[in-house]
C-alpha cells in the first residue's frame, strides 16, 4: 500500500507533465467556492471543477451531525472504477508531503461519494491549504490516468460560512417529523404540553422545507360524549392543526384533513390514560422520492 501511495504521489507531483495523466483542477485565479444552501435543514458547500463537474459537501438536519461529499461528474462512470483520494500540496505550495485519505469505488453511472469521516478529512485538508485529489484510471482506457482536484484557493471564507450553517441545523430530521402523533386534553382542542412541543417541531421544520408534497391530518376522539359531538370535536382539531401549518407556509391545497370522531381507537376507553391515547391527531407528511 505504501509503495502504491508513493507511486501515486509521484504522479501527483508531476501532474500535467505526463501526457497520460489528465489533471482537472481550478486554477488559483478561477477557484470559486460557494454556499449553495444555508438554512436550518440543509447546508451545502460547492466548488466547480473546470471541464469536469462539481464538488459538493452536504449536511442535513438530524439528531447527529452528518456530512457527505459528492463528486458530481458531467460524464458518469461507464463501469465500476476504483479510485484513491489523496491530500496533496497545490503547485503554489511546494514542499508539503502528500497523504492518502481513503480508497473508494465509483459505481457505474453514479457520481462519486465519500463517507462522513473521509469528507471531514477533506475539509480539514482544504482548510490547511492542501488539495484533496482523486486518482483513477479512465474507464475507457486503463492506461490513461485521471486526477481530479479540489483547489483550496478562496476556500476559507466560504468554509466559515458553511460551519456557521452547520451550527444552526435543526437537531431532528424529516424522518423524525414525517409521522407525528399529537394528543389532547380531555374535550376541546387543547393539546398536551408534550404535543405542543411536537407540533412546534413540525411547524419549524416545514417552514424551511419547500419540497413538502402532501400533509395528511387525521383527527380522532375517545368514546366519551355523543357521537355527533365527538365528530365535530375531531373536525375542529384537524382544522386547528391545518391552520397552524398554513401559517408555516404550507400551501392550503397540499393539506388534507379528516375527522374520524370516536372511530379507530388504538386503546381502551376505561382509564384516563387510555382515553388520552385515543384523543389524537396523526400528521403524515410526504416528499418526492
Amino acid at each position: 500500500m505504501w509503495r502504491k501511495l508513493m507511486v501515486l504521489t509521484s504522479l501527483c507531483l508531476c501532474s500535467t507533465a505526463h501526457a497520460d495523466l489528465r489533471h482537472y483542477v481550478a486554477s488559483l485565479e478561477n477557484s470559486a467556492w460557494r454556499v449553495g444552501e444555508n438554512n436550518p435543514i440543509e447546508c451545502r458547500l460547492e466548488h466547480d471543477i473546470p471541464d469536469y463537474g462539481r464538488a459538493v459537501f452536504t449536511s442535513i438536519a438530524g439528531k447527529e451531525l452528518n456530512l457527505q461529499f459528492t463528486l458530481d461528474m458531467w460524464l458518469k462512470p461507464d463501469s465500476v472504477t476504483n479510485a484513491t483520494l489523496i491530500s496533496r500540496a497545490p503547485s503554489w505550495r511546494p514542499g508539503h508531503n502528500s497523504k492518502e485519505i481513503t480508497q473508494l469505488a465509483y459505481q457505474k453511472q453514479f457520481n462519486g461519494e465519500v463517507p462522513k469521516k473521509a469528507a471531514w478529512s477533506m475539509l480539514t485538508e482544504l482548510s490547511q491549504g492542501m488539495e484533496p485529489t482523486f486518482y483513477y484510471a479512465d474507464w475507457y482506457n486503463p492506461n490513461s490516468k485521471i486526477a481530479v482536484g479540489l483547489s483550496s484557493a478562496n476556500f476559507g471564507g466560504k468554509y466559515r460560512e458553511f460551519r456557521s450553517c452547520l451550527a444552526n441545523l435543526l437537531p431532528y430530521s424529516f424522518d423524525d417529523i414525517a409521522f407525528t402523533v399529537l394528543n389532547y386534553q380531555e374535550g376541546g382542542v387543547e393539546l398536551t404540553r408534550f404535543s405542543k412541543m411536537q407540533l412546534q417541531k413540525v411547524q419549524r421544520y416545514l417552514s424551511f422545507d419547500p419540497e413538502v408534497e402532501l400533509v395528511l391530518i387525521d383527527a380522532y376522539t375517545d368514546s366519551y360524549g355523543g357521537r355527533s359531538v365527538n365528530q365535530r370535536v375531531s373536525d375542529k382539531r384537524a382544522d386547528s392543526v391545518k391552520d397552524i401549518l398554513i401559517a408555516s407556509g404550507i400551501p392550503q391545497e397540499r393539506i388534507h384533513t379528516e375527522g374520524h370522531g370516536e372511530k379507530r381507537h388504538v386503546a381502551a376507553n376505561d382509564l384516563e390514560q387510555e382515553r388520552q391515547i385515543n384523543r389524537r391527531v396523526v400528521i403524515k407528511i410526504t416528499k418526492p422520492i
